[in-house]
């Protein structure tokens, strides 16, 4: 059917011709994100620059009842910022300025569209340290990573980014503006609404500008890799590393098939024939750093490792990194369709579910790698597949069921950092309950009671 032509004309007038894409070439791009085998074009893509231009299209789209899904740099693996039939594409990636970086209340405050990589680097350019790191942090924006509460390596010892989220500006989808937080360390008065905001996907408000928690940089970094005979012996590793009470900054892990594919892409010197990699990091004073990875290599060859790797420079550190860092886009040349899924369990219970995933592969003659955080539980299988063969996408979707359900039962869930967006909507109402569910729905409709925003997104 198409958008009505006095809406585009009145999104034309407010933001500029030059600010509204609506040929279907232009459109195409922005008919996708991340998520492998979803499409859809919307009606038209708008760029704002704007708090007050936000607020403007979302008043014209409560008035007209469009619907309008945010989107920044579209690498949302969850289907998020697919776009709905007809709606308008909302793009922020034009408000991409770093407003300020106060180094003596730790916290830098920013426009949605910047990149997570230029928020690393601005704190860093002042001694600071933003820790969350998303697979995709050279080009995901911070409005996303809030949107969806993003994860990445360092989540064991750093959190994710709720963790580093101290106020928002948000538009309301009437067009509302709202400030969240503050620099504050401590502030308890009333509810915490910007915490309500942080994963919400997109479906309760705009996102315009995001204050950030820093913290000082660690001083040094070493970086090692094991590689075990064994996926359980590398568990088993991870849990003695914990027990130990020690905490890395990245505790991550490779299966043989990951493992095989990255030394094909990276030409890292990787055994092909081990069945896990441990990649760890620990980070901090140089003392703490030195004791804490010598009794990281201790508990590895107590657990029978094959073979352990330091780095003994800084690029050589960053070259061991790549093993797990690069394990997406290793995978992602091995076949026509990549995707990525998203599951976390209980630390002890990863090693059972690892094996899970094996089995499922197996059973529905799939090639499945898998790779992850091995510290915070959270494992991403990655199904090596062809979205033009309907019968082996069938298969995929019946494993994925076993999977999400199996997390499930282990008292997992079904996702650790890539948000419910459209793939994992049916799986929800499960893993929450009817109660949840209903308390969910009513919040969306006080804060979105016309329903325009990201409709159809985490659940219905």
């Amino acid at each position: 059917m198409g958008l009505k032509n006095q809406v585009l004309q009145a999104l034309s007038t407010r933001l500029g011709p030059k600010n509204v894409l609506t040929r279907r070439e232009d459109l195409i791009p922005y008919s996708f994100d991340g998520t492998a085998a979803l499409k859809q074009l919307p009606g038209c893509v708008v760029f704002v620059r704007s708090p007050e231009e936000i607020a403007d299209v979302l008043r014209l789209a409560n008035q007209t009842k469009t619907a309008v899904v945010t989107r920044g740099s579209g690498t949302g693996l969850s289907g998020g910022s697919l776009p709905s039939r007809d709606c308008i594409v909302m793009c922020t990636v034009r408000m991409n300025r770093i407003l300020e970086v106060d180094e003596r209340n730790l916290t830098l405050l920013t426009e949605p569209g910047v990149t997570t990589l230029d928020i690393s680097m601005a704190a860093e350019r002042v001694g600071l340290f933003y820790p969350p790191d998303p697979g995709s942090m050279k080009i995901s924006t911070i409005g996303g990573n809030v949107a969806e509460n993003s994860g990445g390596l360092r989540g064991l010892k750093y959190g994710v980014t709720r963790n580093y989220v101290m106020g928002l500006e948000v538009v309301l989808p009437t067009g509302e503006l709202m400030w969240l937080g503050n620099k504050c360390v401590k502030d308890v008065a009333g509810y915490s609404l910007k915490d309500l905001f942080v994963g919400s996907e997109g479906t309760l408000g705009v996102i315009t500008k995001v204050l950030l928690r820093l913290i000082p940089l660690p001083g040094t970094k070493k970086t090692m890799v094991a590689t075990f005979d064994e996926m359980d012996r590398a568990a088993e590793a991870v849990s003695a590393i914990i027990a130990a009470k020690i905490i890395p900054c990245t505790l991550e892990f490779l299966d043989r098939t990951t493992i095989q594919c990255v030394e094909d892409f990276a030409k890292i010197g990787l055994p092909l024939d081990c069945e896990a990699l441990l990649l760890m990091e620990t980070d901090g004073h140089r003392a703490v750093v030195a004791e804490e990875a010598k009794a990281m290599a201790k508990i590895c060859r107590q657990q029978g490792c094959r073979e352990l790797r330091v780095a003994k420079t800084v690029a050589e550190g960053v070259k061991l990194a790549s093993a797990r860092r690069s394990a997406f886009s290793a995978l992602a040349r091995m076949a026509p369709t990549t995707i990525l899924e998203d599951a976390t369990v209980p630390r002890s219970e990863l090693a059972t579910m690892i094996r899970f995933v094996d089995q499922i592969a197996k059973k529905y003659e799939l090639r499945i790698g898998t790779f992850g955080h091995m510290g915070d539980g959270n494992l991403h299988p990655t199904f090596l597949t062809d979205e033009r063969d309907q019968k082996e996408m069938h298969r995929v979707e019946e494993a994925f069921k076993e999977i999400f359900d199996e997390a499930i039962r282990l008292g997992g869930t079904i996702t650790g950092e890539h948000g419910v967006g459209l793939a994992k909507k049916a799986f929800l109402p499960r893993f929450l309950g009817d109660t949840q569910i209903d308390v969910l729905r009513k919040l969306r409709k006080v804060l979105d009671p016309a329903g325009i925003l990201n409709p159809g997104k985490m659940f219905d």
